[in-house]
């Protein structure tokens, strides 16, 4: 159970989708039974099937940045590639650059739309997972220079070049931060969240800023060994009011991705009671975890030995889960960010 190893399957690269859908909803839907195994294999759209009156939807509500910029060392002109990952203070963030071996303490970093210098950054440190911190010095509203300059940081395993960035948002993302998507949202669209609400199913809004920690696979025999990346979560009082009514009232906590899960997770106390906040979260969810506020949770297909197959393995089982994933690849779904998605109720 805690062999990472235990965690790899097997996947076709064919199977791994590189682009989405013309249709959010009309994606794939694996319906797994945690407690059964019962496996049912339907569409997105059919999520109205499982959901019922009293329950609520937890969504997370965090915007992509187009976080991948293209510079150049002041000094030199040499090319760089910055990757924003999570923000300090105020203009310090912490990024990836390449390369690396370039990009020193003291280094200036400029970024320009081809007739102007539109920002620059001091490298003034580095991080312990090898990136550097920037401080970045730039006129006007920063995330507005961001979309001048940015593009999507699309995670790797995506070779194909991303048509319309708003593919890449869920369609009821607010908040700009994250370095990556909260993939299962990517389903979702505005007529079907209205066709939930009409049915009696309350929606509730979560934060967390995906950092890129979230794609990176656990490198650690023992999955105990593994140490995660902190991420930003806000959960609201109102959000936390919901929640708590819902449970009270005998209702189910649908959860919509990982992200959700692990926000809930961290705020929740041991009565499964939500309370309001602010601040970083490390949780790491490993089968042997006690669920204390999720009932069901709505996720994509997620890559080998990662963090997110553990998390969902804890919540539906191990065996279930890779058993699920063995038919999903059978059937031909489509995985990862822009691929199909499983229902665990």
């Amino acid at each position: 159970m805690y062999r990472t190893d235990d965690y790899d399957y097997f996947l076709p690269e064919e199977l791994i989708a590189q682009e989405p859908l013309e249709k959010r909803d009309q994606s794939r839907l694996l319906v797994l039974q945690k407690n059964s195994g019962e496996i049912k294999h339907k569409h997105f759209s059919d999520i109205l099937e499982y959901l019922h009156h009293g329950d609520t939807l937890v969504i997370n509500d965090t915007k992509v940045m187009p976080a991948r910029l293209y510079g150049q060392r002041k000094n030199t002109g040499a090319k760089i590639e910055v990757l924003l990952l999570k923000q300090q203070q105020g203009n310090r963030w912490e990024a990836l650059v390449k390369p690396g071996k370039r990009a020193k303490v003291g280094d200036v970093i400029i970024f320009s739309d081809g007739q102007q210098v539109i920002m620059e950054a001091d490298i003034i440190g580095d991080t312990e997972a090898g990136g550097r911190i920037l401080e970045f010095k730039y006129d006007g509203q920063f995330f507005e220079l961001m979309d001048r300059l940015g593009t999507m940081p699309l995670p790797p395993y995506i070779k194909k070049e991303l048509q319309d960035r708003e593919r890449y948002q869920t369609v009821y993302a607010q908040k700009e931060g994250s370095a990556a998507a909260p993939t299962a949202g990517l389903h979702f669209t505005d007529e079907l969240l209205s066709r939930l609400q009409d049915k009696g199913v309350k929606v509730a809004r979560v934060l967390l800023h995906v950092g890129l920690g979230t794609f990176r696979p656990v490198k650690a025999e023992d999955i105990r060994e593994h140490q995660m990346h902190q991420e930003y979560y806000e959960i609201t009082p109102e959000t936390a009011e919901l929640i708590n009514s819902t449970k009270e009232q005998g209702g189910r906590v649908v959860a919509v991705g990982t992200t959700s899960v692990r926000t809930l997770e961290t705020v929740a106390g041991e009565d499964g009671k939500v309370k309001p906040g602010t601040g970083w979260t490390g949780i790491f969810i490993y089968p042997g975890y006690n669920f204390k506020c999720v009932d069901a949770l709505a996720t994509n297909f997620h890559l080998p030995k990662s963090t997110l197959l553990m998390l969902v393995s804890a919540f539906a089982g191990k065996d279930n889960v890779m058993t699920a994933y063995q038919q999903a690849v059978k059937e031909q779904y489509r995985f990862f960010s822009f691929g199909d998605a499983m229902l665990l109720i």
